[in-house]
């Protein structure tokens, strides 16, 4: 009797779970809440299932009555107006569609992008009542002017205008009541709808599909808590305190709460807004390179990036600068993912797709225990027509939907924070395409990716430097001109320091393996290989200007010891010179 007892305890404890103040997503626990309310979750799923029955009829019924173009706007606003109507987690999908001209019809996202910033407000006085509760002050102590009403209403928020009463612009964003009831019974429908799906879906993918949507309710929960968001926004803002292309407010954390934000006021620009863009004479390729260049430099550098850069996020200001906004939703790589990616993004340009697959096996794409010899033609195929002819005739989009072909007949899955990278990236790409139709992302960030291999700063990057220009025991001399020559079309990578690099790894105890290497690969064959010793002479060459050659070799000379060098010049030289 103890027992049953016991049990029926804790059941009624699993009962008492208060999703209002639940802080962090739990997947298990939602499940048991809504186990006992079973009403609310079939009332929600025929909610959705009707709404968008009903539209989808409206399409197939202007199609019968061809109508499709007579109605085009008609139901472009009628599926804006359905994703707003069925709440927050719907209009992050709609807000992930909007940045992509290439998959949404134009009348489509001409819509679709209002819900970045242009969603129906909640109450006024309830968002005042909400400042005041939170920040324990009446409205009028705390800002000298705010806007009587908000000027943007988001999925999540909505945001006021004002100024402090020590003079300072800021904006003041005011979460929307009840979220996380909402996002708990939606995240709990999609996961069912997973499960349900799995059997029909590719190899894996219906077992990650619960993984991917766990990992967007994380991110979903800790967007919900703006202390959070704050944080994320001042590490943001340290990681790029080195680069003056890239703006992020301050944030002020005496008038910050969980569910209110006050932080700087940004005057710019959407990276939707061309025509103002071009009109303020700001250059649109300079914006998307450094779009591109900062979302690299998160993914590769600092491990920290921003997994929800739609344009209501991303701003371009009149200075030239790029401002990132919203820092609710970011996720943090480890130092081995960070490598790994760059090192991928190198085997598929050089097309070495065995060892691009043992990349997918590091990164979890592939199980370890998965025999990759029958995938490695496979993703050839799939992969190697985007990449046939150079650097510049492919984009993300292609790489991710010819892909995606290979997760029908293996066991290819996407890691769940791999899901947030690749809709960041596409989303980013998205954003490039609205400025310039023509533009290929990997014009800017393969070179981006071949510095960052050169010039090595950690051991691990030296060490995927040296995967890539090994391969079967020799040394790829034309993978190293390929690096230096694209790696030259970024205009932030400069030889001389390079070399520099090169040269102290060289003469350290860490280079003794690539010493050995290279010196094999120069004496091979019995003879001295200077034809290709004086190609790669010929694409450096012009960066060595006198003046800066002597002053890096006097610098050079300083630091290398006479010994060090005597420890790596061989005895023995019988090489004969061709």
């Amino acid at each position: 009797m103890a027992k049953q007892v016991s049990r029926y305890q804790t059941i009624d404890s699993q009962r008492e779970i208060n999703i209002e103040q639940m802080e962090k997503y739990d997947a298990k626990a939602i499940a048991r809440y809504y186990r006992y309310r079973p009403w609310q979750y079939i009332w929600r799923t025929l909610s959705v299932v009707y709404l968008f029955a009903v539209f989808l009829l409206s399409l197939q019924w202007d199609k019968w009555s061809n109508q499709t173009e007579k109605n085009k706007y008609k139901r472009a606003a009628e599926l804006r107006e359905l994703l707003t109507r069925l709440g927050p987690t719907f209009i992050k999908v709609g807000q992930a569609l909007s940045t992509r001209p290439d998959l949404v019809r134009k009348d489509f996202l001409a819509e679709l992008v209002k819900l970045q910033d242009q969603l129906p407000p909640f109450d006024n006085e309830m968002a005042f009542a909400i400042i005041e509760e939170q920040i324990n002050h009446s409205v009028d102590e705390v800002y000298r002017e705010i806007s009587p009403h908000p000027i943007a209403a988001a999925s999540l928020g909505q945001v006021y205008r004002a100024v402090l009463h020590t003079g300072e612009e800021v904006a003041v964003k005011v979460q929307r009541p009840n979220l996380r009831p909402i996002l708990s019974l939606d995240l709990f429908l999609m996961r069912c709808g997973a499960n349900w799906l799995a059997p029909w879906l590719p190899l894996n993918l219906g077992h990650d599909l619960t993984l991917i949507i766990d990992e967007f309710g994380i991110k979903l929960f800790e967007e919900v808590n703006y202390i959070n968001e704050g944080h994320n926004a001042e590490k943001f803002a340290a990681n790029f305190q080195d680069d003056p292309e890239i703006k992020v407010p301050k944030i002020y954390w005496e008038y910050s709460s969980h569910c209110v934000l006050t932080l700087e006021w940004i005057n710019g620009f959407k990276l939707t807004d061309t025509d103002k863009i071009k009109a303020a004479g700001l250059d649109t390729d300079s914006l998307i390179r450094i779009g591109v260049t900062s979302g690299l430099r998160q993914l590769l550098e600092h491990g920290f990036f921003h997994a929800d850069p739609h344009p209501g996020n991303l701003f371009a200001t009149p200075d030239g600068r790029m401002a990132f906004i919203d820092f609710g939703m970011m996720d943090q790589l480890t130092e081995k993912s960070k490598e790994t990616i760059a090192s991928a993004v190198v085997q598929l340009i050089n097309r070495d797709y065995q060892a691009l697959t043992k990349d997918f096996v590091e990164l979890g794409f592939l199980s370890s225990q998965t025999n990759i010899e029958p995938i490695i033609p496979a993703l050839e195929k799939v992969l190697g027509s985007a990449v046939e002819q150079n650097v510049k005739n492919f984009n993300i989009k292609t790489i991710t939907d010819d892909f995606s072909e290979l997760m029908f007949d293996y066991p290819f899955r996407v890691p769940a924070q791999f899901a947030l990278i690749i809709r960041s990236l596409v989303t980013q790409e998205g954003l490039a395409l609205s400025l310039n139709p023509n533009f290929k992302i990997v014009e800017v960030s393969y070179p981006y990716v071949a510095r960052r291999l050169l010039t090595g700063e950690s051991p691990e990057m030296r060490r995927r430097l040296i995967d890539v220009l090994f391969k079967d025991g020799k040394f790829q001399w034309q993978r190293l001109e390929n690096m230096i020559e694209i790696a030259r079309s970024d205009n932030k990578f400069d030889i001389l320091p390079t070399a520099g690099l090169g040269l102290r790894y060289l003469l350290s105890d860490e280079g003794q393996y690539l010493r050995r290497e290279l010196l094999m690969a120069l004496t091979e064959d019995d003879r001295l290989h200077t034809e290709q010793v004086q190609r790669i002479w010929a694409l450096v060459r012009e960066d060595l200007q006198p003046n800066r050659l002597f002053d890096f070799a006097i610098k050079a000379f300083q630091e290398i010891s006479l010994d060090t060098v005597a420890a790596i010049v061989p005895k023995e030289n019988n090489i004969e010179i061709h």
